[in-house]
């Protein structure tokens, strides 16, 4: 569904144009490079940015168009590929790089909020999809965006760049060839919440940025500095905190090493502690124990001291901790272990964003399918459920419902702002 467009997003497109004096030059593809993946890049501050240099730096891609609600961090992007042998366009509406018939693929960098609505409607468009993490802000967006994506026959990678890393596959192959013995418990540790408070009075929205479209699906609220950009992630109607910020990454080794991927708990419970008076809405502290139907429980803390920030393996012949550059067993021996012929080895990425390049060619599934994505960030999803409503839940991991409890079967699905839809 298409907004009006109003005054104030007239003035926000003026007003990227005057950052944007970018020079056309000469689109890669005329200089015989027919095998590059011409990309569009949704959201380019903060992480985006990264992506955006990451992308420009694989032979294979070449970023064509920008797109993003705030002028200033347009600009500062755009300036990213100046002197590039590219064909620039930049943009304050998503639909327009989606309208783009040369664009391949898009890189989604967006708040969580607006994962969904442009990941559905790339796939409707014949685009590829690289979508941060996490995938989702609610779980059915999550399998709006699964479905979407199987109609359409789209490769979509979700942004949880640890798949790609050596430490964490080498982690995953030994627990599931057993070397820890029997699995009992998977710790998860997050990381605690680094909003800087206090909060501060509204205000009107910098001329910079179009806010109502930064909402977009959101709630109609009055601007707060405090609640856009980086901050965005500490607010329930934008993100889920720290539990789907860092959960999604460390939620998503378990799942990897239990062999989960396709499922999930069959229940969620624990406590989890607020503090309003900083400014932030999010869990502060919490607790949660997630369990499979196996019996293997999966206990996801914050500020726990027992918990270390990572993904900790606990068998019956010992312990795995890893996290970023590091692998640490208990007893030491069992990190030196080899694999052996008949063992399962999972599959390997180096490069994450080279690992969708290759599978945009390819058409095979990328390291972090969307359906992956979509089941580690349920389980971060169903904390958050817990922790807003104080009680344990029963799910259903192949139905994805809620059982008997119509209050949280309510919070699978948010409604949408009008006139967005997903």
């Amino acid at each position: 569904m298409r907004p009006t467009q109003t005054p104030s997003r007239r003035r926000f497109l003026a007003t990227a144009a005057g950052f944007l004096a970018v020079p056309t030059i000469i689109p890669a593809r005329a200089f015989g490079a027919n095998e590059r993946i011409v990309t569009g890049h949704i959201g380019v501050g903060g992480q985006g940015t990264i992506n955006l240099k990451a992308f420009l730096a694989q032979s294979d891609a070449s970023p064509a168009i920008l797109c993003d609600v705030d002028a200033k961090r347009l600009g500062v992007a755009a300036r990213i590929l100046e002197g590039k042998k590219v064909k620039l366009d930049a943009v304050g509406d998503f639909r327009r790089v989606l309208d783009r018939k040369d664009v391949d693929a898009v890189v989604i960098s967006t708040p969580d909020h607006w994962h969904a609505i442009p990941t559905v409607e790339a796939c409707k468009a014949g685009k590829d999809v690289y979508c941060e993490k996490p995938l989702s802000l609610t779980i059915a967006e999550g399998r709006a965006m699964v479905l979407a994506a199987r109609k359409h026959d789209r490769v979509v990678q979700t942004g949880s760049q640890q798949r790609s890393a050596p430490e964490f596959r080498r982690a995953c192959e030994l627990v599931r060839n057993g070397k820890l013995g029997t699995i009992k418990t998977v710790l998860v540790g997050i990381n605690d919440v680094n909003f800087v408070g206090p909060g501060v009075p509204d205000a009107s929205p910098p001329p910079e940025l179009d806010y109502n479209t930064w909402l977009g699906p959101a709630p109609d609220r009055p601007y707060n500095v405090k609640r856009v950009h980086y901050n965005f992630r500490f607010f329930w109607d934008y993100s889920g905190g720290q539990m789907t910020n860092w959960g999604a990454h460390h939620i998503d080794i378990a799942q990897w090493g239990l062999g989960t991927d396709t499922t999930g708990p069959i229940s969620s419970e624990g406590t989890a502690t607020f503090s309003p008076e900083l400014g932030y809405e999010v869990t502060t502290t919490c607790r949660f124990t997630h369990t499979y139907a196996s019996g293997i429980t999966l206990v996801v803390g914050q500020g726990q001291k027992d918990i270390p920030p990572g993904t900790t393996f606990v068998g019956s012949e010992g312990t795995l901790f890893t996290n970023r550059s590091r692998l640490k067993t208990t007893p030491p021996d069992l990190a030196k272990l080899q694999l052996t012929e008949d063992d399962l080895r999972l599959p390997e990425s180096l490069d994450h964003y080279g690992n969708f390049l290759d599978c945009v060619k390819s058409r095979k599934p990328p390291i972090c399918d969307v359906e992956i994505g979509h089941r580690s960030v349920t389980i971060s999803h169903l904390g958050n459920i817990v922790a807003r409503l104080g009680r344990k839940i029963h799910w259903d991991p192949a139905t994805e419902t809620i059982q008997g409890d119509v209050e949280a079967a309510g919070m699978l699905s948010r409604e949408y702002r009008k006139p967005w839809t997903l």
